[in-house]
């Protein structure tokens, strides 16, 4: 192997390619590259270029995107503008740290392991730099009125001024009033003001046309020509049409269902007597006038917003679709008090609206019961806090104010006419490649049983407040922090770095932010722990979560015949639902209804896992759904030490210690 003169001599992990003329030219190391947002980023092109800025005599670039640099007269926020003029966004370091000199093996080589940790002021906002051209300022009087800061400059990042993805929703739709047309993946990859506008121009874009409802009122018979979106037969639609009460006349439209809510379909079907996803609502009214108003509030919604007023079709027809009523009355039903918390959990999917209101009168208490169920399958988190805020407008005298509905048809168009299955596939194959066997925690396969254990626990102050400051130094939303702690969760109770767990899309980046309906989407994530650090576990996270984004409408079945799981056996088995709570959809804080107090809620899941983080732009709630005999409670409490364990400093993800002693026996035991 060795070659005479001066040739060089490869070591096992350089990295060579063929030139043209046939030569082998040395690129670099691989153990030097790293994966940043999907791509594949050589360190020593970026020590490269900051070595060309006026005045760096050495550099460094670690594997978190850390430069080092020694030079007088250099600064952070040169050298970040030096270096974005230079590289593409991605490969611009998070950090600057201003060393005298870097530090040195005996052998005179660069001591990686020697190089210090950056402090808070290494990840300080760029030095402000106006906004160019009218894209970027455009963009920047966008984000500063939607972020609550004064001044924006163009290397501000979006993520570090503490964006997160329900912001980018409403923020991509802000941007399209201003005729500035972008996604929420576009943000994600590109989260600085002046990355966002080279983005816009450089890729338009791809917008699904949404084909218009062709059934009109005065319409007699529906024809397959009218329904763009599904394929069905005349006598299938016959039949259909046949179900709905009204027949013709009260049908607006038919179109498939969209991925998860076939997933909850199939859940209903397979527990007849049980439906995990029924959710309830119980209220306290002081008196009938305000639970008149209160129901009367609640129909004008379910006449708003078609979605309320669907209902499903699955027999006789190649593939489930829905069925928007024009008109759907809620069925209201007085009962017992004593007999109100006994009321069965479950509604026929064929009857719409798929809601039902059960009311009571509380002799003892002197005021009214108000219990709401509502199937998932109608709505999700989101849908719920927009609902509750267009009753409580109707109810303060402002009807009129309120935006025009968000049709749900588009949402459904997007899962329909959006992605190719075949590129689904594809991202799905190389996301899950090599994963043979289930990520399951506790060792419960079952994904179909009954939830019995619910625990919450409240993130302390202190911590709140390092986390949105971790994920600010890194330049990712909160959101990868609590993904990056439950891969770490699971680590340790699976006995593997490897990990895959299902997370829920919110499912509204074009444009729904408003839209009542199921918009979320339940897909995997894989997350790998081996060698990584803290922060490269982030970013590595950050991107992921970005890739998904544009696959946030493939059907989670797709993704699960893309790795090596044998068919039948759920490729995951817990959940992490990361939500947020934001104002009513008129940007107005909700207000207290008078004599209405919300007194309890219900959702559901099937995993035997399920852990939900609610985010109110200050603190984290933490809830459990558990399977017995699994305790919900020490569920929160392991994924609250998981955190405590990444905002205490850039270390090793393997050295992090998660799980007590005495835990360790429990998960031993199961």
């Amino acid at each position: 192997p060795f070659a005479g003169g001066g040739e060089r001599m490869y070591r096992t992990g350089d990295v060579a390619r063929w030139s043209a003329s046939g030569d082998l030219e040395f690129v670099g190391r691989n153990d030097d590259q790293v994966q940043v947002r999907g791509y594949r980023v050589e360190l020593g092109e970026i020590e490269a270029a900051l070595l060309r800025a006026p005045g760096v005599s050495q550099a460094a670039v670690n594997k978190d995107l850390v430069a080092y640099y020694v030079g007088e007269g250099a600064n952070a926020a040169g050298l970040r503008e030096h270096l974005a003029a230079e590289l593409p966004g991605y490969m611009v370091p998070a950090a600057f740290v201003a060393m005298d000199a870097l530090p040195l093996t005996p052998s005179g080589k660069l001591d990686r392991k020697a190089l210090p940790a950056p402090d808070a002021d290494a990840y300080a906002r760029a030095g402000y730099q106006e906004p160019e051209g009218e894209t970027e300022q455009t963009i920047a009087r966008v984000w500063a009125d939607m972020l609550a800061v004064d001044q924006i400059g163009r290397h501000d990042d979006f993520f570090a001024l503490g964006g997160h993805s329900l912001l980018a929703v409403t923020l991509v739709e802000r941007l399209r009033e201003h005729g500035i047309a972008c996604d929420v993946r576009t943000l994600f990859s590109a989260p600085t003001v002046a990355g966002l506008a080279e983005s816009v121009g450089i890729a338009p874009v791809e917008a699904v046309v949404v084909p218009a409802n062709l059934v009109t009122e005065d319409i007699s018979v529906i024809t397959p020509d009218l329904l763009p979106l599904v394929d069905l037969s005349q006598e299938q639609i016959d039949r259909i049409v046949a179900n709905i009460p009204g027949g013709t006349a009260n049908v607006q439209d038919i179109y498939p269902l969209a991925p998860l809510q076939e997933g909850m379909l199939f859940h209903h079907l397979m527990s007849p007597d049980h439906d995990a996803y029924v959710l309830t609502n119980l209220l306290a009214i002081d008196t009938r006038e305000n639970l008149d108003g209160f129901l009367a509030a609640l129909q004008a919604v379910i006449d708003r917003h078609d979605v309320l007023r669907t209902s499903l079709a699955w027999e006789g027809v190649p593939r489930p679709v829905q069925v928007v009523h024009r008109h759907a009355r809620l069925t209201v039903e007085q009962v017992d008090a004593v007999d109100l918390p006994g009321i069965a959990k479950r509604i026929d999917l064929v009857e719409a609206p798929l809601l039902r209101a059960f009311t009571a009168h509380d002799v003892e208490n002197d005021r009214w019961l108000l219990m709401i169920l509502m199937h998932h399958v109608i709505g999700d988190n989101t849908s719920l806090q927009t609902l509750v805020g267009e009753v409580g407008e109707i109810m303060a005298g402002r009807a009129d104010e309120l935006p025009a509905p968000v049709p749900y048809r588009d949402a459904v168009a997007q899962a329909v006419l959006g992605v190719p299955e075949d590129e689904h596939e594809a991202f799905f194959t190389g996301m899950l490649a090599g994963v043979e066997e289930p990520t399951a925690p506790y060792g419960i396969l079952d994904v179909h049983g009954a939830i019995v254990g619910h625990a919450q626990e409240t993130v302390d102050a202190g911590t709140a407040s390092a986390i949105r400051d971790l994920a600010r130094r890194n330049g990712v939303s909160a959101a990868s922090v609590f993904h990056l702690a439950w891969s770490l969760v699971l680590a340790r109770l699976t006995g593997r770095d490897d990990v895959v767990f299902g997370t829920v899309l919110f499912g509204r980046t074009h444009g729904a932010a408003r839209g009542l309906g199921l918009f979320i989407n339940t897909l995997p994530v894989r997350i790998d722990t081996t060698g990584q650090t803290v922060h490269a576990g982030l970013r590595d996270t950050h991107g992921m979560l970005t890739g998904l984004i544009r696959h946030e409408h493939a059907p989670l079945s797709l993704a699960q015949r893309c790795s090596g799981v044998p068919a039948g056996t759920p490729l995951f088995t817990s959940l992490l639902n990361y939500r947020h709570s934001e104002a009513t959809p008129t940007g107005q804080p909700a207000e207290p209804w008078t004599g209405i107090a919300d007194l309890s809620g219900e959702g559901g899941s099937t995993y035997p896992v399920t852990v939900s983080i609610d985010d109110d732009g200050a603190g984290f709630l933490l809830s459990a759904l558990t399977r017995a005999p699994i305790d919900p409670a020490r569920v929160c409490a392991l994924l609250v030490q998981a955190l405590w364990e990444l905002v205490e400093g850039d270390r090793v993800l393997a050295e992090l210690d998660v799980l007590s002693d005495a835990q360790r026996c429990e998960v031993v035991a199961y």
